[in-house]
């Protein structure tokens, strides 16, 4: 009975210094745990003394010594994301050489690679980093021409790229990527105009193609119908030569050209426009009328 009791007793203190041990730890930062992608900016007496980026389980007794244990009094640790970041200012107003309003879309991306910069140079570094992207657009695109504008894309992008990235570092940034997608009319009446325009360009293309497609095919008809005109007439010229040999071999035989002229003869009574009109039995024949 003393045995479970004792037994009892033990899981029961192990469990309360367990819980007292851990949020002891926890108010004194005794350890931390360091994801990735995360620096640890470490302060004291509002002097940074050191940073961490090794991400796993750290001790900042064993980092810094004893200064750790105050830290949590006179001190103050910043967390800063070193992730990518992305972003994208939509139609910064720019004016082109032929003086058309245009709005522009430049999308970048950034990311930090001096968390001492990025916490104490500027109070906000994001946002004075997108003022400066939105500055270098009109400033790199203001006043060309529009053809520049809307096919350049790539070299203007390097252009603000330049232009910006010896400012982001001096703030613990480094630019990534950066890249003009979108070039776009901003005045209605402007792009209405366009719209016509390529309406009705279409419609000259497309009717040029159909007459085109006509022509040819006119042209294959007239030298199809050259052909045939050429082949009915040689089976013209051809023709009287045939039959007078068919003909003059008919007419060695009599009895056979008798019935075949008979015949001929018959159809063509038979294909007459005229009347027919068959008399009675004692008159003389066939009678032919108009």
């Amino acid at each position: 009975m003393n045995f479970i009791v004792a037994l009892f007793v033990g899981v029961f203190l192990t469990f309360i210094g367990t819980v007292i041990l851990t949020a002891l730890g926890r108010a004194f930062q005794l350890w931390r745990v360091l994801p990735e992608r995360t620096v640890l900016v470490y302060t004291l007496f509002g002097k940074v003394i050191g940073q961490v980026e090794e991400p796993g389980l750290l001790f900042p007794l064993v980092k810094f010594g004893p200064r750790a244990l105050l830290m949590p009094f006179f001190g103050k640790v910043y967390s800063v994301s070193t992730a990518i970041y992305q972003s994208y200012l939509r139609n910064q107003l720019v004016n082109s050489e032929e003086g058309a309003p245009m709005g522009v879309g430049v999308w970048f991306e950034m990311y930090i690679t001096d968390p001492k910069a990025y916490l104490f140079q500027n109070s906000d570094p994001l946002g004075s980093l997108k003022a400066n992207v939105a500055t270098a657009v009109v400033k790199q695109l203001s006043n060309l021409k529009l053809d520049v504008l809307l096919e350049d894309r790539d070299a203007l992008s390097q252009k603000v790229r330049e232009e910006v990235s010896p400012t982001s570092t001096q703030w613990g940034f480094h630019l990534g990527s950066t890249y003009i997608r979108k070039v776009a009319f901003r005045d209605r009446g402007m792009i209405a105009e366009i719209q016509r325009k390529v309406v009705n360009r279409l419609r000259q293309v497309t009717a040029a193609m159909k007459q085109a497609g006509e022509n040819e095919v006119a042209i294959i008809h007239s030298e199809a119908d050259k052909k045939a005109s050429q082949r009915l007439g040689q089976a013209q010229a051809v023709r009287p030569e045939i039959v007078g040999r068919a003909l003059a071999e008919i007419q060695r035989e009599p009895q056979v050209a008798e019935a075949l002229f008979t015949l001929l003869d018959i159809q063509a009574t038979l294909k007459s426009p005229g009347k027919i009109v068959l008399s009675s039995p004692g008159a003389a024949g066939l009678m032919l009328s108009s």
